[in-house]
């Protein structure tokens, strides 16, 4: 009698439901969890067969029925019913998921998904309770409702940054990555959203949590929506000395000059006003992204300063300076200094080994010579026997038709050709009207011969800013093209020289 119970037992669809259903459980657990699309194909799998035979066993998972002919059938109808319906939940959160992959939603989506899976398993945990079990809900769901408000009541912040983050998860006002700019001044990148906060990583390093009920109730821009570039405006204030539409031209070359700024959509210059103690503009251009605001306005109130200098434009006085309206600088009294080959080689740190006399000496054999908009002052690959210092005017540099810099009053160019005669790198076009000041090979010949040693410096510092250049460009140094080898270079190129 035992062993024909046993054989109808496991003769029971019933029965193989729940060997179905436990094979379910330890598949899945043994699938590793790198493999989460494998892991929902199972488990949908698994419930898509265990359905098919409750439904050939005629037994309903909805319905509360008294198929108990025998204690050990009743267990097996009990225990079938219930896995059914934890495999249930768990088929549901695999389509939750699988929408979550093909719909590529970001992040913070997880805030929904979790939601989404209490939801489920709550409600399977109801249905259990009722149509497995038969106890009923309604007076559980009445005492559980009296709970949820004395426990509301106490979590009330809590459950506000809770909802909250659920209404911003709906609204996605951002996304992790994006970096926000709220209405108290507070910035950063979002690095982290969680049920209750927000974290924000600001420009100085440090981690803000933000309670998502806080975040919710203040203004909030998005500066990496449309795209992560970011608008940047400078007001200047330069002395009345010459025409507007001449100081504009020099702002506008500015800003040309600028390496940290886009070139599309251009920059572009505002003439704000205009009274007798200044002319004031607005400088307007574009970053590639927040975190590059400082380096770009470094960079452009330099060449601010360095163009201005080279066309003869003073700054203005702040607007609260008293000052008497007859010292007040104008076009005829104004005498701005004229910017001298020898304070540009005085600046120039590849000259820094020359004394004083010898700086002089160069600067005296300097010539001027200027270049117009569009001309190719020299070409890569072809050596220049000359050092080139910007005088005024923005220099464009190519490297295989890509730009890859550019150069502004105070900056040189020519001094491997000079120096080592090698050719340049990249080619050089007059990008504005460019003046340059021009010291030849001859000016350096009696500096070599009268002090050898100034060879080693030259070549050290020309070593070094090679090296600084490639590096920036993303290259290595070329192999055997350091001190060494610029300081035989610069002793055959002066000693051929010297010959002729």
């Amino acid at each position: 009698m035992d062993q024909m119970s046993a054989s109808a037992l496991l003769a029971s669809p019933l029965a193989h439901l729940d060997l179905v259903g436990l094979a379910g459980i330890l598949v899945w657990h043994l699938i590793p969890r790198q493999r989460s699309a494998t892991r929902l194909v199972v488990q949908i799998g698994f419930f898509a067969v265990m359905t098919a035979i409750l439904l050939r066993s005629n037994v309903s998972p909805f319905i509360l029925d008294g198929h108990r002919t025998a204690e050990d059938s009743g267990l097996i109808v009990v225990s079938a019913r219930l896995l059914w319906w934890v495999h249930l939940a768990w088929a549901l959160i695999g389509f939750v998921r699988i929408y979550l992959v093909l719909e590529r939603l970001p992040r913070e989506a997880r805030l929904l998904q979790d939601l989404v899976v209490g939801t489920v398993y709550l409600g399977v945990a109801l249905s259990i309770l009722a149509f497995v079990f038969g106890i009923p809900i309604g007076t559980l769901v009445a005492t559980s409702g009296v709970i949820a408000i004395i426990l509301g009541l106490a979590l009330q912040n809590t459950l506000g940054d809770v909802f909250s983050g659920i209404a911003m998860t709906l609204g996605r006002p951002f996304a992790i990555g994006d970096w926000i700019v709220l209405s108290d001044g507070t910035e950063g990148r979002v690095v982290e959203s969680t049920w209750r906060s927000t974290h924000l990583l600001t420009g100085s390093n440090n981690i803000v949590v933000l309670p998502n009920s806080f975040l919710a109730g203040l203004g909030l821009t998005n500066v990496s929506r449309p795209d992560e570039t970011h608008s940047v405006s400078l007001i200047m204030r330069v002395a009345p000395t010459r025409m507007p539409a001449i100081i504009a031209d020099v702002m506008q070359s500015a800003l040309l000059s600028s390496e940290s700024t886009l070139k599309e959509p251009p920059p572009t210059v505002a003439l704000r006003g205009l009274d007798a103690t200044a002319l004031e503009i607005e400088l307007n251009f574009r970053v590639a992204s927040p975190a590059q605001r400082t380096k770009a306005k470094n960079e452009v109130l330099d060449l601010v300063y360095r163009h201005c200098k080279a066309a003869g434009l003073l700054l203005a006085l702040p607007a609260n300076a008293v000052i008497a309206p007859q010292d007040l600088p104008t076009e005829e009294t104004a005498r701005p200094p004229q910017v001298s080959p020898a304070e540009l080689i005085e600046a120039m740190p590849i000259f820094a080994a020359l004394t004083q006399e010898e700086k002089r000496a160069l600067a005296d054999t300097a010539a001027t010579r200027g270049y117009r908009k569009g001309d190719v002052i020299v070409r890569e690959g072809d050596a220049l026997s000359s050092l080139m210092i910007v005088r005024a005017g923005v220099v464009l540099m190519r490297r295989g038709g890509s730009e890859v810099g550019r150069l502004a009053p105070g900056d040189f160019f020519g001094e491997t050709g000079l120096l080592a005669g090698m050719g340049e790198a990249c080619t050089l076009e007059a990008l504005t009207r460019v003046t340059v000041y021009e010291i030849d090979q001859a000016a350096f010949g009696p500096l070599i011969e009268n002090r050898p040693a100034l060879a080693e410096d030259l070549a050290h510092r020309l070593s070094a800013r090679v090296e600084k250049a490639q590096a920036h460009a993303g290259e290595g140094l070329a192999h055997g093209r350091g001190h060494h080898f610029f300081l035989g270079a610069i002793q055959t190129v002066f000693r051929k020289r010297a010959a002729s």
